[in-house]
């Protein structure tokens, strides 16, 4: 069990993972790599994935009622937001979708190295890539959802002035934190050496970064 979250057991899923990820980090060490950890537990992801997104959430909102101030509507029923629930599940996993598209358009075995689930006690879903990626692949298989499902539709249904619509992109910018959080750890880390790539951990949120002076290019 990792130290970050003593109090959670894993999933079987998740034990399977972590002996997978036990393998691969051997393999990196055998090549002569080092490991850094850049995780947090669930429990830390969900809290500072809302102060990190706070600014952006004020920022959209203010927006909308600058760009809508004299044409309000709000007239809106019980089905609209019945609607707004549906599209809010659909659109959730489609932005894990995106995270296993792009990551396996990266990845060396491609959609065998992407896995899907549930962190039921959380009610936190995820994506997952088991293959090592570069800073920026993973940067952008991180960032893409919130982007194509969350700010991007957000923008336009500003100017359609909808806000119904609005709201729905608006929790997806949200639902991003815990993206932001994971890309702001790995930028924020410095590595003197060469060599650098990134890998998922298996059931914390964020990634290990492995690290190795590469002589045979550099040297």
């Amino acid at each position: 069990m990792n130290a970050l979250d003593n109090n959670r057991q894993l999933t079987p899923a998740e034990q399977r993972r972590k002996e997978v990820f036990d393998a691969k980090c051997e393999e990196m060490y055998e090549k002569g790599y080092t490991k850094s950890d850049l995780t947090f537990s669930v429990t830390k992801a969900n809290m500072y994935a809302v102060i990190i997104m706070l600014p952006f959430l004020i920022g959209f909102m203010v927006w909308f009622f600058v760009v809508n101030l004299n044409r309000l509507s709000f007239h809106y029923g019980l089905i609209d937001f019945l609607i707004l629930i549906v599209c809010m599940v659909l659109l959730t996993i489609i932005h894990e979708l995106i995270h296993g598209i792009t990551w396996a358009a990266f990845a060396n075995r491609h959609f065998k190295s992407i896995e899907f689930g549930v962190v039921w006690k959380m009610l936190t879903p995820y994506c997952t890539c088991s293959d090592t990626l570069t800073k920026l692949q993973y940067i952008i298989g991180a960032a893409m959802p919130t982007i194509i499902v969350g700010i991007i539709p957000a923008i336009i249904a500003i100017y359609c002035n909808h806000f119904l619509l609005f709201l729905v992109f608006w929790a997806l910018i949200a639902g991003g934190g815990g993206d932001a959080l994971i890309i702001l750890k790995i930028l924020q880390h410095r590595s003197k050496e060469k060599e650098c790539v990134y890998l998922d951990h298996p059931y914390e949120c964020g990634v290990v970064v492995f690290e190795k002076d590469n002589w045979e290019t550099y040297g």
